[in-house]
């Protein structure tokens, strides 16, 4: 398996293990963005999404599967009654009524039956796995759609408010050409300016009701249910500062992919060892206890009792080698369940190492973008001033309001950027699920008897 390395090449800023603390639980890590809007949409989708809910369904079957196959390891007994009434010729009718039990067992000296049940139980959890990554991926788009919207709103509101200025600037020039101080030229370029920044709504408008629409659909609502109620801009989310990280072999641990691949592994393992047992004798034993008289009222003589016992024992002898190719398609099914693991314990730690690059590269980029948004910002005031007061030519004015509106939106854009990449890391961490301190997983379910349940695999030891 791929080594595990002992720190992040990326460097994040302190974390709480840096400072002996335990991480922090990022189960609910939306809650860190701390918007009651985020935090409402997540728990919404949570309950109502379609995704989750098939799911949920998946684990549910795969639960009941385990459960029949397990209950397959220990003996059935049935019950049977009839009554019966048959005539030969001109014979008189006859009546015969019977009633009894039958038991039935195959003791399972090679663990074929076991090895089926452990399996079973191991795809349960491996479902069980998969639905914790369904949530932390339903967690993590939803946030990232409602940053999104907020973002879009916000660019929106930018466009609007240096529209508004641009059409004063306008206005002026307008008065400026009726009184002969400047010329056409100028005049057209205030139109083509203003004009530009209007073409600018309709996109950003039609990304809002789209991102509405995107946010309704993954919190189980028809597309335009959440137009009033999140139609008002409001502030981009941000997290906090510091990050609730975890060292990658922990990440590892917490993370639902990584350990469905890890059950893939175990009912792999264990398909192969019922294949490798069914080569093997398999022993059968079955009895039955009953009444069978021709009267109702005789079933009750001791002459009418009917007992059996059989005993069976049967092996392989000649099958052309099916037996032992369906052992070679399980081995190598367990080749292809290690190396699936391998390539998701190196794409887990790719997603986290890309998501704090990311972090990092936009938290430069949105403290010099502030920067360069301040300076257009007096630049423009500046600029339109000493237009007004006929001191600076049109051009001026033109660049600094097109230098303004594209460093407000940058600053906008990154800081969702940055947003979410914050989303990214959390769900590369992991977080968005929480397990089950006996099984690792979500839910009160168990194996079956029988069922084996393994120890999850440690990450830092592959």
């Amino acid at each position: 398996m791929a080594p595990v390395p002992a720190a992040w090449s990326v460097a994040p800023q302190a974390t709480p293990q840096a400072l002996g603390q335990p991480p922090t639980d990022l189960s609910g890590w939306w809650q860190r963005f701390d918007d009651p809007w985020l935090t409402d949409l997540v728990a919404q989708a949570l309950r109502a999404n379609a995704s989750l809910q098939s799911a949920q369904a998946a684990l549910r079957q795969a639960r009941a599967l385990a459960d029949a196959q397990a209950a397959g390891l220990g003996p059935t007994l049935g019950v049977s009654a009839s009554a019966q009434r048959s005539q030969a010729g001109n014979a008189s009718a006859g009546n015969r009524f019977q009633a009894g039990f039958d038991a039935s067992w195959e003791p399972d000296i090679f663990g074929r039956n076991r090895s089926a049940a452990d399996a079973s139980a191991a795809d349960a959890l491996a479902s069980a796995a998969n639905l914790g990554n369904v949530q932390v991926s339903l967690a993590a788009e939803v946030a990232a759609s409602y940053i999104n919207l907020r973002a879009l709103q916000t660019r929106l509101a930018i466009a609007r408010d240096n529209l508004a200025t641009q059409q004063e600037t306008l206005q002026i020039t307008r008065w400026r050409a009726q009184a002969g101080l400047v010329s056409s030229l100028e005049l057209e370029q205030a139109v083509s300016a203003t004009a530009q920044t209007e073409a600018q709504l309709p996109a950003l408008q039609a990304g809002v009701t789209q991102a509405l629409n995107a946010l309704a659909v993954l919190t189980g609502q028809a597309p335009g249910t959440l137009a009033a109620a999140l139609n008002d801009a409001a502030a981009i989310p941000t997290a906090p500062p510091e990050l609730a990280m975890a060292f990658p072999a922990e990440t590892l641990r917490q993370r639902p992919d990584v350990r469905s691949a890890e059950r893939r592994v175990e009912a792999a393992l264990a398909r192969l060892d019922a294949a490798e047992a069914a080569r093997y004798p398999s022993f059968r034993l079955g009895g039955s206890l009953g009444l069978s008289a021709l009267t109702l009222g005789s079933l009750t003589d001791s002459a009418s009792v009917l007992r059996s016992l059989l005993a069976s024992v049967s092996a392989p002898l000649f099958d052309g080698g099916a037996l032992q190719a369906q052992a070679r398609a399980q081995q190598a099914g367990v080749e292809q369940a290690r190396a699936n693991y391998q390539g998701t314990v190196l794409t887990a730690l790719q997603e986290v190492e890309d998501a704090l690059a990311a972090l990092r590269g936009d938290t430069e980029r949105l403290a010099r973008l502030q920067t360069a948004s301040t300076a257009a910002a007096n630049a423009d005031l500046l600029a339109r001033q000493r237009y007004q007061s006929g001191l600076i030519g049109f051009d001026t004015v033109l660049t600094t309001q097109r230098l303004l509106l594209t460093t407000q939106d940058g600053v906008a854009s990154t800081r969702a950027s940055l947003s979410n990449n914050h989303v990214r890391l959390y769900k590369a961490l992991g977080g968005g699920w929480q397990a089950s301190a006996d099984t690792g997983l979500p839910g009160d379910w168990r194996p079956g008897p029988g069922a084996a349940r393994a120890a999850p695999p440690d990450p830092a030891a592959r």
